[in-house]
């Protein structure tokens, strides 16, 4: 009898995560479907899933009437020194929040935790310009880099110090009976030691560096040759012959998709091993 409960269990945990994923990779499936249909048959027929036919020439129109070498090389200047900045800012203070001694330092770590439950949304970006504007970085993706970097995610945040907690001691203590320092304890043994941890937050900080609209918009709003990929995406909904052409812009879409799948599936094993791990020990 428990072997039978045992089973169904299985299985009821089985069909919550296949309808889970369906649930979560639905709205990728449905951009990637609708990519491939006419403007009108969006229009007309968008409750049908797969198209009536394929349209592959909505992704050359996108591809030529779009920008994409300059927007996707934005991108990648964008993400790559948030993600550098995230790696360091993240390795340092988890760092600093799991082995220093300092007086408060809880009360701040969880005050800065509590924040996660605090969202203001876009009240808060009329400030942040006028903050970059006093530095001249109104108008350049700098601007939105230094924001994403010492904003520090504080998901991020809990993540490292999870995992570095997670490091036994013993290995601090050695280092310091051979001559280390504080510093030098992290930068030789703590950050080589953080694979797992520096692949996770890569990912994430990838993730919002890549689909971020709203901040990269306004400050490139002006200067249509800084813009990312994704925030030049959205001009291909009024560039076609139609006063909305949504086939052009899911094409577009789907193109940026691209890139985001393939750095997961290159640094999967890493982020779970580093979600689990600043889960289980922080």
């Amino acid at each position: 009898m428990a072997h039978i409960k045992k089973k169904w269990g299985v299985i009821l945990i089985y069909l919550a995560l296949c309808l889970f994923f369906v649930i979560s990779f639905f709205p990728v499936f449905y951009t990637f479907m609708s990519s491939f249909k006419s403007n009108m048959d969006i229009l007309t027929t968008g409750d049908l899933i797969i198209p009536r036919e394929f349209v592959f020439d909505n992704y050359i129109k996108a591809w030529r009437l779009a920008d994409f070498q300059t927007y996707t090389i934005n991108s990648i200047f964008l993400a790559f020194f948030c993600v550098l900045g995230a790696i360091f800012a993240s390795t340092i203070c988890g760092y600093v929040f799991s082995r220093a001694t300092f007086k408060g330092k809880e009360f701040i770590f969880y005050f800065m935790i509590s924040s996660m439950f605090v969202s203001l949304g876009t009240l808060t970006l009329y400030p942040l310009l006028m903050i970059m504007k006093a530095f001249h970085l109104n108008k350049s993706l700098w601007g939105v880099i230094i924001i994403r970097v010492f904003g520090m995610n504080i998901t991020n945040l809990f993540i490292a110090r999870g995992f570095i907690s997670s490091i036994p001691r013993e290995i601090d203590e050695a280092a310091k009976i051979d001559g280390c320092s504080f510093d030098a304890i992290y930068y030789r043994i703590i950050f080589p030691l953080c694979k797992p941890l520096i692949a996770t937050v890569g990912i994430l900080s990838f993730r919002s560096a890549w689909n971020d609209y709203m901040l990269p918009m306004v400050f490139t709003m002006t200067d249509t040759g800084r813009m990312p990929l994704v925030v030049g995406i959205m001009h291909l909904k009024s560039s076609g012959d139609a006063a909305s052409s949504w086939n052009l812009m899911l094409a577009g879409t789907a193109i940026s998709l691209i890139p985001m799948i393939i750095i997961y599936i290159m640094f999967n094993r890493y982020f779970i091993s580093g979600m689990t791990t600043g889960a289980v020990k922080g």
